[in-house]
C-alpha cells in the first residue's frame, strides 16, 4: 500500500475507496446488518494469477465494517432473507468467518476493472444497526479515526474524509520464496495431500521453545501484504490454493483483533485470526 491515491493507469489496484465497474444494485449487502458491505480493496491480478480465465483480471473484496464487527454476529432472518433476494453480481462469492460475520468478493472483467467507481447503495429499510462510519467519511478516514497508533503509521498523512479516497497498490516480485506456486498447509494438521509447502521458521536442535525459534533467511524480507507463496498467519495456517492474498488490517480497514487475513480467490475461501 503506497502513501498516495491510486493512479489507475499504472497501479495494480487500490485500497479503500469504491469498487469499479459495477452497478450500485450489484454491490454486495451485509445480510447481518442490512447495510452495504465495506469495500476493502480492488486488486489487478498478475497474469499467472488469473485462474478464472483470461477475461477475469481483478478481484474486489468487501468486508463487515469494523464498527459492526464486535462479539459475534446477530441474526435477523427478515434482513437475511431480504438481502439474499436482492439482485447479485454474476461473479459474487459470499464468505462468513468464525463469528458469522459476512465478507464477499467479486471477480471482475477488464471492462469492469477499468470502469467508473460505483457509489454505495442505500441501506435496507429493515436495517436497525447504527450506520457504519465508512458510509459517511469513506473507508480510509474511518479506519484512520479508530486505528491504533502503529496502524496510523501506515499513512503519511491523514486521509481525506471522502468515499472516493484511495491508497494505491504496487507489486514487486519476491526475490526468493520456495513456497511460490505451492498451496499453504501445516504438515501436522493438513487434510489434503502434501504440496511441498514449508514453514518460514524452525527450532534449533528441534527443541521447541522460544529460545530456539529461528526464521529462515529466505523469509526475512517478505512483505506482510502479498500474493501467494509463504503465508504468515497470526495463528494456524489455513489450507488454501497457491492463489491467495494475505493482508493486514490496514489494507482495507478491518477489525481482525490486531491480526491478519487470507483470501483464496481461486476457491473463494476466507480466513482471519487475531494477533
Amino acid at each position: 500500500m503506497l502513501d498516495r491515491p491510486v493512479d489507475r493507469a499504472r497501479d495494480q489496484g487500490w485500497v479503500y475507496g469504491l469498487p469499479p465497474g459495477i452497478r450500485s444494485e450489484q454491490w454486495p449487502f451485509d445480510p447481518v446488518s442490512g447495510y452495504p458491505l465495506m469495500h476493502g480493496f480492488t486488486l489487478l491480478l498478475p497474469e499467472d494469477y488469473r485462474v478464472h480465465g483470461p477475461d477475469i483480471v481483478a478481484a474486489s473484496f468487501f468486508a463487515t465494517a469494523p464498527d459492526h464487527n464486535d462479539g459475534g454476529a446477530p441474526d435477523d432472518p427478515e434482513v437475511r432473507e431480504a438481502v439474499m433476494a436482492m439482485p447479485a453480481h454474476p461473479r459474487l462469492s459470499r464468505m462468513t468467518d468464525i463469528l458469522d460475520y459476512e465478507y464477499a468478493a467479486l471477480l471482475l472483467t477488464r471492462a469492469e476493472y477499468e470502469g467508473p467507481f460505483a457509489p454505495p447503495p442505500a441501506p435496507l429499510a429493515l436495517a436497525t444497526a447504527e450506520r457504519p462510519r465508512w458510509l459517511d467519511v469513506g473507508g480510509a478516514s474511518a479506519f484512520y479515526e479508530a486505528a491504533a497508533p502503529y496502524a496510523r503509521k501506515m499513512f503519511a498523512a491523514p486521509p481525506r474524509a471522502d468515499l472516493r479516497e484511495t491508497r494505491a497498490i504496487a507489486m514487486t516480485p519476491r526475490a526468493n520464496d520456495p513456497n511460490a506456486g505451492k498451496g499453504p498447509q501445516d504438515e501436522h494438521t493438513r487434510k489434503n495431500p502434501p504440496t511441498g509447502y514449508q514453514s518460514y521458521y524452525h527450532f534449533a536442535g528441534e527443541v521447541v521453545n522460544g529460545d530456539n525459534y529461528r526464521q529462515h533467511d529466505w523469509a526475512k524480507d517478505h512483505a506482510p501484504n502479498h500474493l501467494g507463496g509463504t503465508m504468515r498467519p497470526c495463528q494456524a495456517v489455513p489450507e488454501m490454493s497457491p492463489f491467495y492474498i494475505e493482508f493486514e488490517e490496514y489494507f482495507g480497514g478491518y477489525n481482525f483483533g490486531g491480526g491478519n487475513a487470507q483470501l483464496d480467490f481461486k476457491d473463494m475461501k476466507f480466513d482471519w485470526a487475531c494477533g
